[in-house]
């Protein structure tokens, strides 16, 4: 049911029993917390999103008040900026002066709020500060500075009650109070490195991420992750330096509610390694460098050598736009479209949440195109030209040539054309669960590499696109 209430003096409708802090948040309406996030809930230990509420003697904290019909609420009352002020004192006493070279530093929730409502004058001696664990490697992917650590427990809520895990818990009372591994047990769940996005601070880093790179130097693009078929968002954090390629940095989860919610797997967000790192850069004949009219010349020659055997492979990673304009030019020429599913199924990785054993990321892709996902155990074709598969020995053949975003160790005889990986061009995926999704064109090269459509546009010309 809608009522009506006022925030800082302008009237809101909203639904009745909504949490304040969501109502804050949704318009925008600066709210301080550490403790609270939307996948988690209401904690109530930080205290930091403190408010008036007329008719209450005390302030309420938001995360844990419901809406009411005709409630007035301030935030932005002298009496608050007080309570947060006091809040944060309580925070930084024996918080570390690490900023410089922190790797939070630029999205750190304490940074900011300090700007906002800190005291500037010390109370506290430096060498009087309590002393904790610098470095501790909880995992194969995270190190905790318990120093940093502002006791939100969100780090320990996700290994609880979302991983279910148990990985983590707050040991010690007072200052000695501290986030650690439960005894015997390490951080090796596979959505550990979630609780690095969670940490408001920087106390739980990335051992990936640590000390390569600051955030104000990063752009962030949204995009999809290809890791499978679930199809989770991301965003790519990536930066160009002057007269450098333009380099990816990380992934991280972007929110939606319909397929990953705020989360996504350890697996995924390292996946952007493979978009850089062993890359097919070059023209190649029998192995050696030649250039694209030189390429094109013997493609077009072994197309008409071998025009009534021709097989084409396709990749289930490649997007639908590619993977019609692929299509579109096998039926142009008679040749034959496969595309294998089974190499790509992999059932030690999937679960029932967010990683599917289905590791091609568009294999709905192919079978809205209704190319053939098996190969005939007997099948053999003269020319078979791959477009990206993982496994060209699926069929027997007898000349190869490929177009390949890495570099392949059973080249060295082929005819090799490099491809732009998914960061490199654009187009639009369908997940498992049949939704459509557009990533665009994130990464800019100063030499690019050509992408599907750039090939198929050399080959076939207009008629194809």
């Amino acid at each position: 049911m809608s009522i009506n209430i006022k925030i800082d003096d302008i009237n809101f409708i909203v639904e009745e029993n909504s949490l304040l802090i969501d109502i804050l948040l949704k318009n925008n309406i600066e709210i301080p917390h550490f403790c609270y996030h939307e996948a988690l809930g209401a904690d109530g230990n930080c205290r930091m999103c403190m408010v008036e509420i007329a008719g209450q003697k005390r302030p309420q904290i938001a995360c844990d008040t419901f809406a009411k019909e005709g409630m007035e609420v301030f935030t932005k009352t002298a009496s608050i900026y007080a309570v947060r002020q006091d809040i944060l004192e309580l925070e930084l006493i024996n918080h570390p002066i690490d900023c410089p070279t922190c790797d939070q530093a630029g999205e750190c929730k304490l940074q900011d709020y300090y700007m906002e409502y800190g005291s500037y004058q010390s109370v506290m001696n430096p060498s009087d500060k309590i002393k904790h664990n610098k470095h501790q490697d909880l995992g194969s992917n995270v190190i905790l500075d318990q120093e940093r650590c502002v006791l939100c427990a969100r780090c320990t809520r996700f290994t609880t009650d979302i991983t279910k895990t148990n990985e983590l818990g707050i040991i010690g009372r007072g200052d000695e109070a501290r986030v650690t591994t439960m005894p015997n047990k390490k951080l090796d769940n596979p959505y550990a490195m979630n609780i690095v996005d969670l940490c408001p601070v920087g106390a739980l880093t990335s051992k990936d991420f640590r000390f390569s790179q600051r955030s104000w130097f990063l752009t962030s693009s949204p995009s999809v992750c290809q890791g499978c078929d679930k199809g989770c968002n991301i965003f790519i954090d990536h930066n160009k330096l002057k007269y450098q390629d333009d380099k990816i940095y990380r992934f991280k989860p972007r929110y939606n509610e319909k397929i990953n919610g705020y989360f996504i797997c350890d697996e995924g967000r390292l996946s952007y390694k493979n978009l850089q790192e062993n890359r097919e850069y070059n023209l190649l004949l029998n192995g050696k460098v030649i250039n694209k009219n030189l390429a094109l010349e013997h493609l077009l020659s072994k197309i008409e050598e071998y025009k009534n055997d021709i097989t084409i492979l396709v990749d289930a990673n490649l997007y639908n736009e590619e993977m019609e304009a692929i299509n579109s030019y096998a039926l142009s020429i008679g040749a034959n479209i496969f595309s294998p599913l089974s190499s790509y199924m992999d059932n030690n990785f999937g679960d029932s949440w967010l990683k599917s054993s289905m590791r091609a990321s568009n294999a709905k892709g192919i079978k809205s195109l209704k190319i053939d996902t098996e190969v005939p155990s007997d099948y053999k074709t003269g020319l078979l030209i791959n477009f990206n598969h993982l496994n060209p020995q699926l069929i027997s053949y007898s000349e190869l040539i490929e177009f390949n975003t890495h570099i392949r160790e059973e080249e060295n005889l082929n005819l090799i054309f490099p491809l732009a990986v998914s960061s490199e061009s654009e187009g639009t995926l369908i997940n498992k669960n049949n939704i459509s999704q557009y990533c665009e064109k994130v990464i800019y090269k100063n030499t690019p590499i050509p992408t599907v459509l750039d090939w198929i546009s050399d080959i076939a010309g207009d008629k194809i696109l």
